[in-house]
């Protein structure tokens, strides 16, 4: 699995709120919610490259549930 690092975000308190209330009804955590979410949207857009630069999933997680 890739090393994880920590990161800092400011954000709106309603986009907040927003998430929070999704990742509760999709059963994830917020972060796992958040993580989810800009890997979906890396791979719509064909912008999700492995380290080998090849379009995929560095993590090998492909699944859209839990």
């Amino acid at each position: 699995m890739a090393e994880r690092k920590s990161f800092l975000i400011r954000i709106d308190e309603d986009l907040l709120t927003q998430l929070k209330r999704w990742a509760d009804d999709d059963l994830r955590s917020l972060n796992g919610q958040i993580e989810f979410l800009l890997r979906r949207c890396l791979r719509e857009s064909g912008r999700n490259r492995g380290n080998d630069g090849n379009l995929d999933n560095p993590s090998g997680v492909e699944s859209d549930t839990v």
